[in-house]
């Protein structure tokens, strides 16, 4: 069976919206070529990505006009196939995605059955504690940023979790990269 795997960028208190601009995917300012590594190997381990319908619009509306994008993500995202959850959208306007309409836990364990390699899933608020909630996330991939917000919306609310540390990896940015196994994904494996 597939892994799905929730990729996301937080604050080192926790907070995954990106409201406060603190985020900047392609900054140059800063020597990310180590984290740029890190998201190839992890790209290279998945060929789908699944996410919800607002973070879908701001990724379309962003990626395909990168033409010089030296991370490589806009090329990736162009190709990868992408599964958008939404009950309101009819054509998502971006090759290689489908449009998920629910219900999505059924949905996703579907995709998850599916012959292939990991499914990431990434910004989506709603989906993502949705996933979460339902037990199918099998892997978190946290890049951890040295930026304290001091409010905005969190990863893990309120859940009870127990996670096994997979890995920890520091970057030269002050980025730190911690990857958890759910206990359910423990036991399945």
């Amino acid at each position: 069976m597939r892994k799905l795997v929730v990729t996301e960028n937080l604050t080192l208190d926790g907070v995954m919206d990106m409201a406060g601009g603190w985020f900047d995917p392609l900054a140059k300012e800063t020597d990310q070529s180590d984290i740029t590594a890190a998201i190839t190997e992890h790209r290279d381990a998945a060929d789908a990505l699944l996410v919800g319908r607002n973070t879908f619009e701001a990724f379309r509306g962003f990626w395909p006009q990168q033409k010089h994008d030296h991370t490589g993500i806009s090329a990736y995202l162009n190709a990868v196939d992408k599964y958008v959850v939404s009950r309101t959208m009819d054509d998502p306007g971006w090759e290689n995605s489908t449009v998920l309409r629910g219900p999505v836990l059924e949905e996703v364990q579907a995709l998850k059955k599916a012959p292939g390699r990991d499914i990431v899933a990434t910004g989506s608020t709603q989906l993502v504690h949705a996933l979460m909630s339902g037990g199918l996330v099998d892997e978190y991939r946290l890049f951890v940023f040295p930026v304290v917000v001091g409010s905005g919306v969190q990863l893990f609310k309120s859940a009870e979790m127990h996670l096994e540390l997979l890995e920890t990896r520091p970057f030269l940015s002050g980025v730190v990269l911690l990857r958890y196994a759910t206990a359910h994904h423990r036991t399945a494996s």
